[in-house]
This record gives structure tokens, sequence and C-alpha cells, in this order.
């Protein structure tokens, strides 16, 4: 279960490059495991420490080093020492509320993105996802263990398609997709979930009505500030002359780059829907008001000269005429029938009712 929450202020005062985990502690120890492969092997194997693990450029495989969970501060630090990592890097890595953004240092690139999650109550978790890519290696870190990339794991495993043909480059390529699609997953929820509130809308809204279109709009803002930025990520990837993109790579991110300007084609549509549903429900609460408001209205200018009668034979004189009539109370009570039965009439007639 997750812990208590560091906020960045923890940082305050601490030089550039102190690695303090900023974020949710999702588990006591972080997962470690480790992948190298090329055309005609396979090894999937989990370890506990990257201690004595030999440097990137010792290796002629395809070296994948996959972390689940950021607590282990030692772990990063030994990371940072194996790979030649800069302590900044590790430093935002270990910062969960991180932009999405891409950073070329020469010997590697460092990109830093969200993916997003259902959980038990249907609102999207967000979770920071880091990609550190060399020239024969990938490491890539995430919050909490998942099944991110499990489908990533098994298509490497069962040999399919050009995943283990393509080098470190092709595998960061397929990460970013597997994340995009799931943007996708989380679109295809919201699509179904707008298409019931507008038939609820459509039909009797409630305050109910109104809570779930606020909640999906601060979901989907939350969704727009992961995707925007990562649109200039994978458009800088696209056109990277960087010798870590090798170029039969490039046209694999321009797809990504496609399905990231869909994703944001998507959000902007559900969000222009969801702001046309907040007007037609506030439109529909003022105009149910405005029709109590005009059966009151009517009630009242009835009462108007009834209260009118009531009240001048109310008063209590000697001398008033009708009080010694035999049928002056059943005459008032006539002519007041008559009057409100002759304003329902007119009321009627002018559509008021």
């Amino acid at each position: 279960m997750p812990g208590s929450k560091k906020k960045i202020s923890a940082k305050t005062g601490l030089p550039p490059g102190t690695l303090i985990h900023i974020g949710e502690k999702h588990a006591e120890r972080a997962k470690v495991t480790l992948c190298e492969y090329d055309e005609s092997h396979f090894n999937d194997t989990e370890i506990h420490t990257l201690e004595g693990l030999m440097p990137p450029p010792a290796r002629k495989t395809v070296t994948w080093i996959h972390i689940d969970g950021l607590q282990d501060v030692h772990l990063l630090e030994q990371m940072g020492i194996v790979f030649g990592i800069h302590p900044l890097i590790l430093e935002d890595i270990l910062n969960t509320d991180q932009r999405p953004k891409l950073e070329d240092h020469g010997d590697y690139l460092y990109i830093v993105l969200k993916r997003f999650h259902m959980d038990q109550d249907s609102r999207i978790v967000p979770e920071q996802v880091s990609i550190v890519l060399g020239p024969n290696y990938l490491i890539s870190l995430q919050e909490k263990e998942g099944k991110l990339l499990e489908p990533v794991r098994e298509r490497l495993r069962n040999d399919r398609g050009r995943l283990r043909k393509g080098g470190a480059d092709y595998l960061a390529h397929a990460l970013l997709d597997g994340i995009v699609d799931g943007y996708f997953s989380i679109l295809d929820h919201f699509g179904e979930e707008i298409e019931t509130l507008e038939e609820a809308l459509m039909g009797r809204p409630s305050p109910e009505t109104l809570r779930a279109i606020e909640i999906f709009k601060r979901e989907l803002v939350l969704l727009r500030k992961a995707v925007w930025p990562l649109r200039e990520v994978v458009g800088n990837l696209s056109r990277s002359d960087s010798p870590l993109i090798r170029e039969s790579s490039i046209l694999y991110f321009r797809d990504i780059s496609d399905h990231t300007v869909q994703v944001i084609d998507t959000i902007e549509t559900y969000r222009d829907t969801l702001s046309g549903m907040l007007d037609i429900y506030l439109s529909s609460m003022s105009n149910r008001m405005n029709e109590v408001m005009k059966v009151l209205t009517v009630i009242a200018t009835i009462f108007m000269p009834l209260s009118f009668l009531a009240g001048v034979y109310g008063m209590n004189f000697k001398h008033m005429p009708e009080l010694e009539w035999p049928w002056g109370y059943f005459a008032l009570w006539g002519v007041m029938m008559v009057i409100a039965f002759v304003m329902l009439i007119f009321f009627r007639r002018k559509k008021w009712l």
C-alpha cells in the first residue's frame, strides 16, 4: 500500500544533485529486472544490486534494466556510478512531479513521461516513467510494479516482430508506444462515460451529473498536461540527429508522434464536449428554476385580489352594509372564485401556464 508522500519542499536548501525520493512509497524495496538479448537469445532474470554489473560498452548484447520502485536511493546511486549518469538526472528520476521532457547528454538520452491507469473507482492515476537510453542499453524506471512492460518483455521472450533484431533505440520506441497506446484506452473509457452523461443530461440532470462533469474535466486537464509536452518529446526523437537513434528507428518514432497528436485532438474534443455539457446543465437548471418561479408567481398573482377582498371584509368597522346581508358570506366566496377562475383562463390564453 502507498505510504506517505514527500513534498518537493523537502529539498529546500539542499545542494543540486541531492538524491531524495519525492513521491509515494509503493513498496518496501525496489524490484530490478535484467534482460539481455540479441537476435539469437534472450535472458531475463531478477537481480538485487547493480554493484559489479559490467559497464555497457563491454557488452555485445542489448541490456535492458527495469526498476520498479524509486524509494531505494542507494540503488540509483549504484546505477549512476555503473552507467555514468549525472546526479541531476538521478535527482529528476526521484522527483515524480517531473514534466515530460527529453534531455540529450551525448552518451545517453534521458526521457521522462507519464503513464495512466484506472483505479477501482474508475479514476485515472498518473505514474512517472523514466527512460535512460544508451548505445546498447536501456534503463527504465517506474514508481511501482505493474504490467506496463510485460507485453514488451513477452515479445522479446517469444521473438515476435523486429524487437529482438532492433537495438536499444527500438526498445525505447516499444516502451513509448505502449504508454501512448494506454492513453487511447483511457480516452475510450472517457468516451463511453461522456455518452452516458449526455443521456442523463438530456433527461433530468441532477447535482451528481454536475459532479461527474467536473471530475472528468479535472481528469482531462491532468491527461492534457502529460500529453502536450510528450508531443514535443516524441517530435524531437523523430527529428533527432543523436547517434543513439538510428535512421531505421526514426520512422517508428514519427508514428508515435502521429498517435500523440491524435490523443491531443481527442482530449480537446472531449474538453469542448464537457464544456458544452456544463453550459447545457446550467441552462437546464436555470430553465427549471424559471418554471418554478413562474408557477409561484402565478399562484401569488391569483391570491393578490383574493387577499385584498379578505383584508377589506376582515376590518372590524361597525357600519359595513355587507355584514348585514344574509348571503354576503357566500356572495364573497363566489366573487373570489370567479376572480380566480378568470385569472386562470387569462394566464392559460397567454400561455403562461
